[in-house]
């Protein structure tokens, strides 16, 4: 298995994949440790579990809202990853719940931006998680957003969003084009004071960055965003400003219990 991974990966030195199995870091799909010594098997499902050096601790804490034995959910911090990425991998949502809980099949049911932030649903078990995602896949979970925005006084609202959302050719990217509507976004208002506005958003449908493209196109970006309308270089973290999003409830029927869940993120956007 070490020849096979050396040869595999050959960007990450022989020394280091020995390191890592040598420390219980390489698994297969059934938990069992990958040694180096160990024949090599084709087909085999294979995880490990990198090490990001200097990783930063983001300064704020999840909140598990609910927990039964197959449905967590938390209510997330702006600033933490929902799954690891890039620069971030123990200081994610899911890594912090996995530890927190000892749950060690937890996986996201859904997710929301880094720098959004509120409710993220977990299946605890694999037997029900396709009951759950189908809520998703359905349209049956209704999810209510809240951003602080731009007023604009000749739009009038309540208004519907309908677009066709693709890759914007920079994978940090999405852009609206012509085509038959692919994303759907209810848009109301909450309040409003001077050149700002507090807006309801009901997304119909779960593009990726729906929300933040949906407003930016209304010309109605979302204070704080850092993509749209416009991409800007990542820097020091400014944990003053956040992104003024936060998805603020999500309502269903639970597939396995047939209760009627409501749950309320315990974060509030503030129209200053």
């Amino acid at each position: 298995m070490l020849d096979f991974f050396a040869e595999r990966f050959p960007a990450i030195a022989r020394v280091v994949w020995h390191e890592r199995m040598a420390r219980g870091l390489v698994v297969d799909e059934h938990g069992e440790p990958v040694t180096a010594q160990r024949a090599y098997q084709g087909h085999l499902r294979v995880f490990y579990y990198r090490a990001v050096p200097a990783e930063p601790r983001i300064p704020f804490d999840e909140v598990v809202l609910f927990q039964d034995a197959h449905l967590v959910v938390a209510d997330k911090p702006h600033f933490l990853p929902v799954v690891p990425s890039g620069k971030y991998l123990r200081e994610t949502l899911l890594l912090r719940l996995k530890q927190k809980l000892g749950l060690p099949d937890l996986v996201p049911l859904h997710r929301i931006d880094r720098d959004t932030a509120g409710l993220v649903l977990f299946s605890v078990q694999p037997a029900t998680r396709a009951a759950y995602s189908a809520l998703f896949s359905q349209c049956r979970m209704r999810k209510v957003y809240e951003a602080i925005a731009p007023w604009r006084e000749e739009l009038a609202l309540p208004l519907t969003r309908e677009s066709r959302i693709v890759e914007a050719g920079h994978f940090m990217l999405q852009h609206e084009v012509s085509g038959t509507p692919n994303a759907i976004t209810q848009i109301e208002l909450i309040a409003q004071r001077g050149a700002l506005a507090h807006y309801r958003l009901r997304p119909v449908t779960g593009k990726r960055h729906q929300l933040r493209v949906h407003m930016a196109g209304l010309g109605l970006p979302i204070l704080g965003d850092g993509l749209y309308p416009t991409l800007t270089p990542e820097g020091q973290i400014d944990y003053e400003n956040p992104l003024q999003l936060l998805a603020r409830s999500v309502e269903f029927i639970d597939p396995i219990t047939g209760q009627q869940r409501h749950f309320e993120s315990s974060h509030r956007l503030k129209l200053e």
